[in-house]
């Protein structure tokens, strides 16, 4: 991510906890984190996007986070937040394909136009030809899975790997996406 943003306060983050915590459980499902997430929209935040990051951040696997795992996940989409403005450059509140292209080269990857087409296809849910900040998040978390996962079987970092089927399932199955 281009930027890091410093981690706020306990006292802050246990009033946002407490916000988010709609049933006073202790702990936030996905449903409660997607309430309070606002990807620009007025749309509902992505539901994938929330259990993608649900998973990411529930040390416990009980698939809801502690106030103790939620500091983590703040700074996460705060981190998100601002590097997801830094790229949309028209201020549109959503990332087109040449945005989106620049950003990812900007994290390294060096895709084909045709492949950063069809990721803005893929995350487009709208069918505008463009990204908002929860599609942005998954892309980019999606991403990054396959990219480590090929990097594995990857040993001399050519970008071409040589599996058999049952490894390539393998592979796949046992992601987190």
């Amino acid at each position: 991510m281009a930027f890091a943003s410093p981690m706020p306060s306990n006292e802050f983050l246990w009033d946002v906890f407490n916000r988010v915590d709609k049933d006073r459980s202790g702990s936030i499902t996905s449903d409660e984190l997607q309430q309070a997430l606002s990807n620009g929209t007025w749309t509902p935040f992505n539901p994938e996007t929330v259990r993608l990051m649900i998973g990411m951040f529930d040390k416990s696997g009980n698939g809801t986070v502690s106030f103790e795992e939620f500091g983590a996940l703040w700074k996460y989409v705060t981190d998100w937040q601002n590097c997801f403005r830094s790229f949309d450059r028209d201020n549109s509140g959503n990332i087109d394909r040449n945005e989106l292209k620049t950003a990812l080269n900007n994290f390294g990857y060096r895709l084909s136009e045709g492949l950063v087409d069809m990721l803005i296809r893929k995350y487009d849910r709208l069918g505008r030809g463009t990204i908002y900040f929860d599609d942005f998040i998954q892309c980019c978390i999606v991403l990054y899975t396959l990219t480590s996962a090929f990097r594995k079987y990857d040993t001399d970092q050519d970008g071409v790997i040589t599996i058999h089927y049952e490894q390539f399932l393998s592979m796949v199955f046992s992601l987190k996406i």
